[in-house]
């Protein structure tokens, strides 16, 4: 599971030139799932959006979660994320789950974010979407499951 989280000052999806899901100060998270993810990629990267502290605090240090400055969620599916580039000009999407199964855990990523009493808004799966925003930072984080489940190395001074 990929995610590309980025924290705005605003953010809204449109459907058709309808706003289907929007939000005030928070994240704009761009979700893609895999094929192979399950309920444990998709807790994994929902609990780290919810407990990021990239929000500044008093001093202008990002020390502060979306909890903790009153911030909400925007989640966006997006199969792209799971482009692969390495051959050719076309990207291959075959690392990217089946929509029915997709759809599943990003309604559970929903659910999770929920969970933590975050107001979350979506956009609107299979459809053709036009994401706005005014990014805040501008400030973007790249969260990868497989990269978050293996251990951290080459630290200095850290026995491993």
């Amino acid at each position: 599971m990929r995610a590309c989280i980025q924290r705005v000052q605003w953010a809204r999806v449109k459907v058709n030139a309808e706003v289907v899901g929007e939000i005030k100060k928070g994240v704009l998270v761009l979700l893609g799932v895999a094929v192979g993810d399950t309920e444990k990629e998709t807790k994994l990267i929902a609990d780290k959006v919810a407990q990021l502290r990239i929000f500044e605090d008093e001093q202008g240090k990002m020390n502060l979660s979306l909890a903790e400055v009153g911030g909400a969620v925007l989640v966006v599916s997006q199969f792209t994320l799971l482009a692969d580039c390495r051959k050719g000009r076309r990207p291959s999407f075959t690392k990217a789950a089946a929509p029915q199964d997709a759809e599943k855990l990003v309604d559970q990523f929903v659910q999770i974010l929920r969970g933590y009493g975050l107001p979350v808004a979506t956009g609107r799966f299979r459809e053709h979407m036009e994401v706005e925003l005014l990014n805040d930072g501008p400030v973007t984080i790249l969260l990868d499951s497989d990269e978050l489940s293996r251990p951290r190395r080459g630290r200095p001074g850290v026995v491993e």
